[in-house]
């Protein structure tokens, strides 16, 4: 239940958000993702894996606002973040030279940029949360610099800072190659619902590969070809050849997956990356709503959105 406490806690909270949003500074929406489908492939010489990818953004995003700032300027790198938990979402404990948003403001050598990050994508659930933000950093921090959008070292420098940026630049459906970084081709986006559902904790993405490594699973031919071949997102069929070597690490994340694909009005439920999230495709909003009432009466976090066509982007006040 509600207390007093947590009433005034939120909108003391609520209050601070407030007073940046209205001092100017330039806002940007940042869309979480899930995979649709993810195959990988073969370690390559330099670590990496040969990957394909079918990501598609969805209707759950943080809010990300950016402004030029002497206190920034004046800081160690030049750049400040401010990472602001909502609702039942906390804001990840990252030291400042390792956020990656800081490190995307960096990529495209700019200075003096504060960011204050609204999150409400969860950390350490595979659905691209800091890589997200990352992207809606560089978009930031390219208009602040007076760069065209399409200006080619926005593209090279969120390939630089992982996979899953690139894709944000773009968003909607999109399917990435190389080590999921290379952006292949756009599929017609889904509108379908979507419940996702996380328990506690999380999966190192470097532990799930070591497990991928001893054990590989391989990739259908079939699939392969479906997802070479798909147009709309509709079309692909739900794969992730991860998800076997992250669900032996935490079986909590299987028994999530089984608990999904039993629930009543859901289509096909998949685990997205390396996880925590399990993704649930319901064949309505209503019943991505009940799936997660009853999620969160097991202890999971849980949402209910549906697919979406966002990329990184600013947005008006």
């Amino acid at each position: 239940m509600t207390n007093a406490t947590d009433i005034t806690a939120d909108a003391v909270a609520l209050q601070e958000r407030d007073e940046f949003r209205a001092a100017g500074w330039l806002k940007l929406i940042a869309p979480a993702k899930v995979n649709l489908h993810l195959a990988i492939g073969a370690r390559r010489d330099d670590g990496y894996h040969e990957a394909v990818s079918v990501m598609h953004a969805i209707n759950l995003h943080d809010v990300v606002y950016a402004c030029r700032s002497a206190e920034a300027a004046a800081s160690e790198n030049g750049v400040i973040v401010h990472m602001i938990g909502c609702g039942d979402v906390e804001a990840p404990d990252i030291a400042p030279a390792d956020n990656i948003a800081a490190k995307a403001v960096r990529a495209l050598d700019a200075s003096g940029i504060e960011l204050r990050i609204e999150k409400n994508i969860p950390a350490e659930g595979g659905l691209g949360g800091g890589s997200t933000d990352a992207a809606a950093a560089l978009v930031a921090a390219a208009e602040l610099l007076g760069l065209a959008s399409d200006d080619p070292a926005i593209e090279r420098a969120a390939r630089g800072l992982g996979a899953d940026v690139a894709f944000f630049l773009h968003g909607g459906c999109a399917c990435l190659t190389g080590v999921g970084d290379e952006f292949a081709r756009a599929l017609a986006p889904s509108k379908r619902s979507v419940a996702l559902v996380k328990p506690a904790g999380g999966v190192s993405t470097a532990a799930a590969y070591r497990a991928f490594d001893e054990a590989p699973s391989p990739i259908p031919d079939d699939i392969a070809a479906n997802a070479a071949t798909a147009q709309r997102a509709d079309d692909v069929l739900l794969f992730n050849n991860l998800a076997p070597a992250s669900e032996r690490l935490a079986p909590e994340l299987a028994e999530v997956r089984a608990w999904a694909c039993a629930q009543p009005g859901v289509e096909d439920a998949l685990l997205c990356g390396s996880g925590a999230t399990t993704f649930a495709v319901c064949a309505d909003f209503a019943t991505a709503c009940r799936v997660v009432a009853e999620a969160r009466k097991r202890g999971w976090w849980a949402r209910a959105t549906s697919f979406g066509s966002a990329r990184a982007m600013a947005v008006k006040s």
